[in-house]
């Protein structure tokens, strides 16, 4: 091998793995809302969801420049906003129950999250249009990240043929089509050791959940009788095993930047409300870190910027959410404040 094939096998070899990302599925190539209609036995559905993720049949109909009526199976889905004590109406899964043609606003789609408006009051609307800002936000650091898309949605009652409510929502990206998207797999296994985690990944996602003020999480195990993690997927590359493994972090709800009413910190982290920030991330990614939060100064103009686009944000919210971020980036704004305010909390 001479020695400029040697150096380009080094620089392949060295290459970070957020570097490569591909084309996503026509669904989340853009982030400009789309039209829905969802006609389901939401009345049966919401009555059944705190104790069952049992599906119904419904259909799915996408006003688009190219209309499209799809048979789906609806289900309520998650954990804590299935209590109708938390919320009115549940976050839903959408199951296809065909394939979607290649030519169709769908293609590629099997599964989707849909997260969805909580409680009827319109100013709900805040919260989750926040937490499909924490996804966008993420986009703007890694494509080893869950792509997001805003939808006005009608929702139907089968039964009747009235529509119930209509309200935002999202739709999130599957896990497996995002791993595709970054010519990789998605991971599945029991707790694993910090030691199995992609360093610089790892670090880059602590960061992102510090600036978020995110406590809801876990990057190397799941709740209790749950696999391995706590609103965290794992990717990895193919052929690498249980090594090197990248957390891709979901459900923001609980962070301080969405600020939901009914959000409050772990009882095992001693902090008094959720917009106070707590770093969690490892000791042993300090030095990762410290390049990460360089990562994050860099890209500070497009991740405010991220706050600017969403047009449905009241101004209220968008400045208390600037001013959140803002507060992050005065915490980062050199070494000496990233050692005081980050990484004196890390974990061993």
């Amino acid at each position: 091998m001479t020695r400029i094939a040697f150096l380009i096998v080094l620089l392949l070899a060295a290459a970070p793995l957020t570097a490569r990302a591909g084309d996503p599925h026509p669904l989340f190539a853009d982030h400009a809302p789309i039209t829905l209609t969802i006609t389901a036995p939401f009345g049966e559905l919401t009555r059944a969801a705190e104790r069952s993720t049992e599906p119904f049949p419904a259909s799915l109909d996408y006003h688009g420049d190219a209309p499209e009526t799809h048979a789906i199976e609806l289900s309520a889905r998650g954990l804590s906003r299935r209590s109708r004590v938390l919320c009115d109406f549940p976050p839903l899964r959408i199951a296809f129950k065909e394939k979607p043609a290649d030519a169709s606003f769908f293609d590629g789609q099997k599964r989707l999250k849909l997260v969805t408006h909580c409680k009827r009051s319109s100013r709900f609307q805040q919260y989750y249009l926040m937490e499909y800002a924490a996804y966008r936000l993420l986009n703007v650091i890694t494509p080893l990240s869950l792509k997001v898309r805003m939808a006005q949605i009608d929702y139907v009652e089968a039964t009747s043929g009235k529509t119930v409510i209509s309200r935002l929502g999202f739709l999130i990206e599957d896990t497996d089509d995002a791993a595709k998207r970054n010519d990789m797999v998605e991971i599945d296994v029991p707790d694993i050791a910090k030691e199995q985690l992609n360093a610089a990944d790892a670090a880059r996602y602590a960061v992102f959940q510090y600036m978020i003020g995110n406590l809801d999480w876990s990057m190397h195990s799941g709740a209790e009788g749950r696999d391995c993690c706590h609103n965290t997927k794992l990717i990895g590359a193919k052929g690498a095993g249980q090594d090197n493994l990248i957390p891709v972090p979901y459900d923001f709800d609980y962070s301080g930047l969405v600020n939901a009413p009914y959000a409050v910190p772990p009882e095992s982290i001693a902090v008094r409300e959720v917009r106070q920030r707590h770093y969690r991330g490892f000791c042993a990614f300090n030095e990762e870190a410290r390049a990460a939060t360089g990562e994050f100064r860099a890209e500070k103009d497009a991740l405010m910027a991220v706050l600017a686009d969403i047009s449905p944000l009241s101004e209220r919210t968008r400045k208390s959410a600037q001013k959140y971020l803002t507060e992050f980036f005065d915490d980062i704004a050199d070494d000496t404040s990233v050692e005081k305010e980050l990484l004196a909390t890390c974990r061993r």
